[in-house]
């Protein structure tokens, strides 16, 4: 036995120090491990753990059905199709190369947007299933189920894509859908969507993109290592958009888009005593089925810069002169105002002298002595510059603007133009010189700086019709959830009261009965047999035009400087159902090019027999 007195001190001092190594390895070795514990657990632990997680369990989004969107006979004209679209999981996937190439004989795949896609991907999350096509054809669907058991990492998923019935029909009122953009989806404005998804853009689809879109369900799946599935673990299932009614009937949209084939112009016809839009109609249209694929950069701006503007919605965007329909405005503030009375002649022989200047009549050799009735029934000019010259334009923009023009009418649309109504202080305050009196004349007649839009012109004449009440227009009839609750109703929205005298009204009802059911009437070629359909022609001139050709015949006349065709109508006039206005860009006199359309979407409407 060792004994105290028998202790090497050299051996115990070696003894400690190779102990203290001893302990200082150990101590190393538990700090790498806890370092390395901490580094699993810790920092990668969210990670791994939703490897692992999607490793076994899998969340698959369910998108929603967007809205139906039908006409107000419940004809379905916009509802949705399945989308079959391709996804990879790129861990899955043992020779991508080798995928690829199989997937771009198989299913006509894009190879290098394909690579593209797969690069950005995995830098990410390589268990996240990547879409590489979206909307395959059946036969690309069939040719890549057929050999699914040989290409690893592959999936099919089944979407619901928007689908436009009708291609181009109705294509103002309904709008379109496109892919959220990144600044939308940082707004806050839309939280139920997110990147990828498609929102409405405009019209429709635009208005009511919050009840149309619908809930996002989800499911999560339980897989084996190959990804297949094994079951379901939970789900949760989307609910559909609300279903949208809309005030357009189909068959006279269709009708008022026949119309204007191979023309520009717009065609608005609406109730006059609710403001229910019948039809609107704007051409060159297009067709919203090609905004949900995507449009190319080239294409987008091949529409954007046409000439023929194409996604401009004439109806409500587009402002003309109106030309003579503005005599009805100027009828009725001539009777308010007392400065003229409804016998007294005036004589037109052809020309008006002001200062300076000569304007004349549309009848080169005059009418003779005309009232305010044949006045308005023959559209006399002159008979109007005498009225304009005693009324001045402050009171004739004074009874416009009570007649809702020079302003948004507040259609449900949006991208509405005001128009425009001048006065002496806008004219100072616009171009910093005083309203000159030939301004006033041309002015009477719907020219000099008057600009109005289509439908603003189809409301103008609802009102004297409907005793001065002014409709704010609507197009939609009722959005109803997909259970049936009703989250809106059509109801007639009162936009101002024009606050004419009933007697004024009277007469220029009666005259604008004349002026298509009188002789030597402008608008004689809307007159049909049974029913008495009242309007106003107006033919707009181009600024350009008298530069160019003055006297010309139409036809030798540039096409770009020939006058704008007007027509407004309702009927029947006794008790009117129907307003209509019909503008036709560059289509010379309104009696012959827009009073026939007028008549025909008329006839088609109160099912009229030719």
């Amino acid at each position: 036995m060792l004994k105290p007195s028998h202790f090497d001190p050299v051996s115990s001092e070696i003894f400690s120090k190779q102990l203290k190594i001893a302990m200082l390895v150990v101590l190393m070795a538990f700090g790498i491990l806890i370092l390395r514990l901490w580094t699993l657990q810790i920092v990668n632990g969210p990670a791994y753990r939703a490897k692992s997680e999607h490793n076994r369990i899998r969340l698959h989004d369910i998108p929603p059905f967007r809205g139906m969107i039908m006409d107000r006979n419940s004809e379905v004209l916009v509802d949705n199709r399945p989308s079959y679209d391709l996804y990879v999981i790129p861990e899955e996937v043992q020779n991508r190369s080798e995928l690829l190439d199989r997937l771009s004989r198989l299913g006509d795949l894009d190879r290098e947007a394909a690579e593209r896609i797969l690069d950005k991907a995995g830098s990410g999350y390589p268990f996240k299933p990547v879409c590489l096509k979206t909307d395959m054809s059946r036969d690309e669907l069939a040719s890549i189920e057929s050999h699914r058991f040989d290409l690893p990492g592959l999936m099919i998923r089944v979407r619901p894509q928007r689908h436009y019935f009708y291609e181009g029909l109705a294509s103002h009122v309904l709008g379109y859908v496109g892919e959220i953009s990144e600044a939308q989806l940082m707004s806050g404005q839309f939280p139920k969507n997110r990147a990828g998804d498609l929102i409405g853009k405009r019209g429709v689809e635009w208005k009511w993109q919050a009840q149309l879109n619908g809930i996002r369900g989800g499911e999560q799946v339980e897989v084996d290592a190959a990804g297949r599935k094994i079951a379901m673990v939970s789900r949760k299932d989307p609910i559909s958009g609300a279903n949208i009614c809309l005030t357009i009937d189909k068959r006279l949209q269709e009708l008022a888009e026949k119309s204007l084939q191979g023309k520009h112009g717009a065609v608005v016809a609406i109730n006059p005593l609710n403001g229910e839009v019948l039809a609107l109609a704007s051409s060159p249209s297009f067709n919203p089925n090609v905004f949900i694929r995507g449009l190319d950069k080239k294409t987008w701006q091949d529409m954007v810069l046409s000439k023929e503007f194409p996604l401009q919605n004439r109806a409500i965007s587009g402002q003309y002169p109106p030309g003579s329909v503005f005599k009805i405005v100027m009828a009725l503030a001539a009777l308010e105002e007392g400065v003229i009375s409804p016998e007294e002649e005036i004589f037109c022989n052809g020309t008006y002298s002001l200062g300076k200047g000569t304007y004349r009549c549309w009848k080169k050799w005059g009418h003779g002595k005309v009232n305010l009735h044949r006045a308005l029934v023959e559209s006399c000019d002159v008979y109007f510059y005498v009225v304009g010259k005693r009324l001045g334009v402050d009171r004739i923009a004074q009874y416009a603007k009570r007649l809702g023009l020079g302003k948004e009418t507040g259609l449900d649309l949006g991208e509405e133009s005001s128009g425009l109504v001048p006065t002496t202080e806008w004219k100072l305050k616009k171009w910093g010189v005083p309203w000159q009196p030939g301004e006033t004349i041309s002015t009477s007649i719907g020219q000099s700086f008057v600009l109005t839009t289509p439908l603003q012109m189809a409301n103008l004449i609802s009102s004297v019709f409907n005793g001065g009440h002014i409709y704010r227009p609507q197009t939609t009839k009722w959005v109803k959830k997909s259970d049936g609750e009703t989250l809106f109703e059509f109801e007639a929205i009162s936009a101002g009261e024009a606050g004419i005298k009933p007697e004024h009204l009277e007469l220029v009802k009666k005259a604008l009965v004349g002026v298509v059911n009188q002789p030597h009437g402008t608008g004689s070629k809307a007159r049909l047999k049974d029913i008495i359909v009242a309007g106003k022609t107006g033919t707009a001139q181009v600024i350009a035009l008298k530069k160019e050709g003055g006297s010309k015949r139409e036809e030798a006349v540039p096409f770009k400087f020939r006058d704008h065709a007007w027509f407004v109508a309702i009927a029947p006039a006794s008790n009117p159902e129907i307003a209509v206005a019909v503008l036709v860009e560059h289509g010379g006199h309104g009696g012959s090019a827009a009073a026939p359309i007028a008549k025909e979407i008329i006839q088609a409407y109160l099912q009229v027999p030719s």
